[in-house]
């Protein structure tokens, strides 16, 4: 149905034979000073980063922590499982939302290549696992975290942030969304990997569906008006799932070309018999409008970041 809707869905762009996949899991991608940085799960010690000026071609930047690596285990808390991390340039800082140790947790930096430290190594939440933390920031300046909790198999909640980006306002945390769409429910009872941007007075949350291990990973959408909900998904879901000869995509975070393009950046298995090194894929965002109503959709048409020679 999606695929329809496009008319570059034979079009994908694949590296040549002879060139590599940026092996990057639960992707995110800055831009920042005419740099593109993505940063993701894969390093076993921290958090890597890689770097481009065209979305295509990639490296491997030397981060400002030990190792090479943005983030390493020494500068914040936990020892293993630094997961699915994202980065916003706030009060001239920047600032990194990440799981350790299936806890979500937040450090900060004065450069987009690291060093991200906790000066107060600790999680958010210090009593119950949580992971994929991700912001967002309401036109009206209101912060607010996502994530997921293990009480319902994987689900999605929300709470308000204080100014400083760091505190929640515990009173304001409430459910999202959780497993109830057939598609959803291949194996196991996830949903995770959320993230929110808000378009012509709604608010569009992309998620993922299925446990990253299932070649039917995907993605799907929910809207509301607010940011703490309540949210409704798409009938119509998923908006992307095994496209071409993709499987196991998902755990996706928008961002915006140097053209002001919404673009979409995810991770998709190594191959339909290999699961790992996941590997980065970067598709349009687009919005259909009919009657004062829009529909977020995913160009399945996705383009292949490769790393550069």
């Amino acid at each position: 149905m999606i695929a329809a809707l496009f008319a570059t869905v034979g079009a994908m762009s694949r590296p040549a034979d002879n060139l590599r996949k940026v092996p990057l899991a639960d992707p995110f991608i800055l831009l920042y000073d005419g740099v593109y940085y993505a940063y993701g799960t894969g390093a076993a010690s921290g958090i890597e980063v890689w770097i481009s000026r065209d979305m295509v071609s990639w490296e491997r930047a030397e981060g400002g922590a030990r190792d090479g690596l943005a983030l390493h285990r020494e500068d914040v808390w936990g020892d293993k499982w630094f997961w699915a991390p994202e980065v916003y340039r706030l009060k001239d800082k920047f600032y990194m939302y990440f799981s350790a140790e299936e806890h979500i947790c937040v450090a900060v930096s004065d450069s987009p290549l690291g060093p991200f430290v906790q000066h107060e190594k600790k999680p958010l939440i210090a009593d119950e696992k949580c992971i994929d933390n991700t912001l967002f920031i309401d036109d009206d300046g209101r912060a607010y975290m996502y994530f997921d909790r293990f009480n319902d198999g994987l689900n999605i909640w929300v709470v308000e942030m204080e100014d400083d980006y760091v505190t929640m306002k515990k009173e304001t945390m409430r459910p999202c969304i959780h497993v109830s769409q057939a598609w959803e429910e291949v194996w196991p009872r996830v949903n995770e990997g959320c993230f929110v941007i808000r378009h012509d007075g709604t608010c569009y949350m992309t998620y993922s569906g299925n446990g990253y291990e299932s070649p039917y990973y995907g993605i799907g959408c929910a809207t509301a008006d607010s940011p703490l909900g309540p949210w409704t998904k798409y009938d119509h879901n998923p908006l992307l799932q095994n496209p071409g000869d993709l499987v196991g995509v998902g755990h996706s975070a928008m961002f915006r070309d140097k053209a002001g393009n919404l673009k979409i950046v995810f991770h998709a298995h190594k191959s339909r018999e290999a699961i790992h090194p996941r590997e980065m894929y970067i598709s349009d965002v687009r919005f259909r409008c009919r009657q004062g109503r829009c529909l977020m959709e995913i160009d399945p048409g996705y383009t292949t970041p490769v790393i550069a020679e």
